[in-house]
């Protein structure tokens, strides 16, 4: 059984119109319009347990709706959508002893408390065994390295203490499904790293499944094989990230060194060879080089609406 299963997945929401000038916003006040916003629309995909899928795409696109759904903090208005076997919207005990949700701009912890005391919280919450928790404790505790800061009250901590305080308390029960929406958001590129090296390493020692979702394109190159792009609630692309390139660009960058420097010719994949022989014959050529266009180039184009270079 998969770990997750969406079939055409929707959520629409009833906005009100706003009517201009001041006679509309009286009339609105009286006789609202409403018109329906499509946020999500049929979304199907398949995770299977283990996985550790890039859920990527620009602003407004549908990813953190879609995540709320699965977790069942928001009820889909169509569509198919079983979660370890559950619906999420029913939010039954079982299912959420065994899904965790980490948002990058939320915080679970409590304020005013040492880290400590949510992990124990949280221990009584799910009804951990006290050998269980004190050994999936010691664990995360040392591969995030935040020993020193446990019994040091939240609102005290950096940011970057503070994301891998929230990682263990959202890891501490040890949940089947980590939805991971934007962990990395507003920190330095040392505790971005930091950070990927620790939710590789858990991925890789734990049999759960992650979805993540991110900004930064380095997150989703070293953490996920896999992709799913979406864009205007719509999925554009499910794959390998190692082969959205080849599906989205239709050229190839021929780097030419020669005694005076580098040049760089953009060349149609189809004409990669023609045009590498052709450069060839310059006797100024000392080498070529072919590479692929970069990554973040690709994504950039297609949360531009650009489907193709």
């Amino acid at each position: 059984m998969p770990t997750i299963l969406s079939q055409n997945l929707r959520k629409v929401y009833s906005v009100q119109k706003k009517r201009p000038g001041l006679s509309g916003s009286i009339r609105d006040l009286i006789s609202p319009i409403h018109e329906d916003k499509v946020a999500v629309k049929d979304v199907s995909f398949v995770i299977e347990e283990g996985e550790l899928v890039g859920f990527i795409g620009p602003n407004g696109a549908g990813k953190t709706t879609t995540l709320k759904m699965l977790s069942g903090l928001l009820y889909p208005t169509g569509g198919e959508v079983r979660v370890l076997g559950f619906d999420p919207w029913k939010r039954e005990h079982n299912f959420l002893k065994s899904i965790s949700l980490v948002m990058g701009q939320k915080n679970q912890l409590w304020w005013d408390l040492p880290a400590i005391e949510s992990f124990n919280l949280a221990k009584d919450i799910y009804g951990i065994d006290g050998k269980v928790y004190q050994k999936t404790l010691d664990k995360l505790v040392q591969m995030l390295d935040i020993g020193d800061v446990l019994n040091v009250q939240v609102r005290k901590l950096s940011l970057g203490q503070r994301m891998k305080a929230e990682l263990v308390a959202a890891l501490i029960h040890s949940p089947k499904i980590l939805f991971l929406d934007e962990p990395t958001i507003g920190l330095d590129v040392v505790m971005q790293q930091s950070m990927r090296v620790f939710l590789k390493e858990y991925n890789q020692t734990n049999p759960g499944s992650i979805i993540l979702t991110s900004h930064y394109m380095d997150d989703v190159k070293e953490l996920c094989k896999r992709v799913i792009i979406i864009d205007q609630g719509s999925i554009l692309y499910d794959g390998l990230l190692s082969e959205v390139i080849a599906r989205f660009s239709q050229h190839k960058i021929i780097e030419v060194i020669t005694p005076s420097g580098t040049k760089t010719h953009k060349v149609l994949r189809a004409k990669v060879a023609e045009k590498a022989a052709d450069l060839l014959k310059d006797p100024q050529v000392i080498d070529i080089n072919i590479k692929e266009v970069e990554i973040e180039d690709v994504i950039r184009r297609i949360f531009a609406g650009e489907k193709k270079d």
